[in-house]
């Protein structure tokens, strides 16, 4: 496989058939590291809880490949947008201006992506609001919250609370109160 001149776009990329999950960074094809159960975990509760909670015009879906632009197509963890114009059943990719939020659950393989690049490319393609979520202490998940800074287009922490431990509660994008603990009880 020979990468264009230009990079690889979605269009494609798309259809071809490759052996492992991929995400789109200006142009290159990354491929998708493995998970832990505890990553899935969180990951999957998180995703639940947010669409019990929605909102409409809003849902929520788990790694929906989201088109940031032509070159750059990731797949965040779990992300909300607005439906509206949207033929869900029929999506494959989501197109960036309708996220509200995307959320990233840090594995050992995805550090320096999920606190480096891919908030800025997520900011860079003015998404709202985005979650870090890190294990902490005793296996407990700890969320940071940030929302985009329009004047410097970059992600500041929430102004009512940054680092949630224990339990996360949020006006953003809807009201939502999660026990942290209960994503990883089993």
């Amino acid at each position: 496989m020979y990468p264009p001149e230009d990079g690889w776009t979605y269009e494609q990329v798309k259809d071809l058939a490759l052996p492992c999950g991929w995400e789109l960074l200006g142009g290159k094809i990354v491929v998708r590291g493995k998970t832990s159960w505890w990553h899935d975990e969180v990951r999957d509760e998180l995703y639940h809880r947010l669409r019990s909670a929605k909102r409409e015009p809003f849902t929520a879906n788990i790694e929906r490949w989201t088109m940031l632009d032509e070159r750059s197509v990731l797949t965040p963890d779990v992300l909300v947008f607005d439906k509206r114009d949207l033929d869900v059943r029929t999506l494959d990719c989501t197109p960036a201006g309708k996220a509200v939020l995307a959320v990233e659950v840090v594995s050992p393989g995805t550090r320096s992506e999920d606190r480096y690049y891919k908030p800025a490319m997520y900011a860079d393609a003015k998404i709202d609001h985005y979650w870090r979520v890190e294990r902490g202490e005793d296996d407990l998940p700890v969320v940071y919250e940030f929302w985009l800074h329009r004047e410097v287009d970059w992600y500041i922490p929430s102004p009512e609370c940054f680092k949630h431990t224990g339990t996360l509660k949020t006006d953003v994008p809807f009201p939502i109160e999660i026990d942290l603990r209960s994503l990883i009880e089993v």
